[in-house]
């Protein structure tokens, strides 16, 4: 008898353990009772339920991140190679409508298909070159949008669609980087050019200031200034004290003693 008891509370014990359900932060649950599904979710938190008629099904509705890997399609009808990050979560209000109408198996079902659509359709709007420089960020929102139009009322939300890696055809990688050596030493060869003719403009300046300043000093030069400044220069040198005779402009000559 003490034997069949332990037994029968060990039983209790183990069917009430497993008619408890945990819905942690950041999940809901939701109830099924022989194939039918219960409103509204259930939030965080212990919930029990009759495990023989029932079912807890806790569905995540914090961001969750879903990675893939596929070759998609190029404008010029390249397969190019990608590795994205899907980030998106579960409105916990349509919890119940989602696994009704879609199961729990929802990621197969709808996400997955959609976004393979949605991203075969963005980039072969792209030469395959555009999905390895700056234009990513284009194609990453234009796929986030698309996905929203096909099952953003359906309860779910694309937060962000993220090119982890691209891996273009063998080949493309070499000219890619061969154009972008071509621009570089255009932009190089520009600014040598824009350069010289800055110092050309300079120097051309510099004549002009230099012609301009003889021109005026040639203008101003008359005789009387000449034979002015000529005085001025024997009046320096007869303050000299080595100086003892001065020779004028050659028809004229002037002595002068050192006392």
């Amino acid at each position: 008898m003490k034997k069949l008891f332990l037994y029968s509370l060990a039983a209790v014990f183990i069917l009430q353990a497993s008619s408890c359900a945990t819905v942690r932060q950041g999940s809901v649950g939701v109830k099924r009772t022989i194939g039918k599904i219960h409103e509204p979710s259930l939030p965080p938190g212990p919930r029990w339920y009759n495990p023989f008629v029932s079912r807890i099904i806790i569905l995540p509705v914090n961001t969750q991140n879903l990675e893939v890997s596929l070759p998609l399609p190029s404008k010029e009808g390249l397969n190019v190679e990608t590795q994205i990050s899907i980030l998106y979560h579960i409105e916990d209000s349509k919890a119940t409508e989602i696994i009704g109408s879609i199961g729990e198996d929802y990621l197969n079902t709808i996400i997955l298909p959609v976004f393979r659509a949605a991203a075969a359709d963005v980039t072969a709007k792209f030469m395959a070159k555009d999905m390895h420089t700056g234009n990513r960020l284009d194609i990453e929102i234009a796929i986030k949008n698309k996905m929203m139009e096909l099952i953003g009322e359906r309860g779910f939300v694309i937060e962000a669609v993220l090119l982890k890696s691209v891996t273009l055809p063998p080949g493309l990688y070499q000219s890619i980087e061969q154009k972008l050596q071509a621009e570089q030493d255009a932009q190089r060869m520009e600014f040598v050019l824009q350069k010289e003719r800055q110092e050309a403009e300079r120097k051309k300046i510099e004549a002009a200031g230099v012609r301009d300043a003889n021109k005026i000093i040639s203008e101003g030069l008359t005789p009387e200034i000449l034979q002015y400044k000529s005085l001025e220069v024997y009046e320096e040198l007869s303050r000299s004290p080595n100086a003892k005779v001065i020779i004028g402009s050659g028809t004229e000559s002037l002595l002068i003693n050192a006392d």
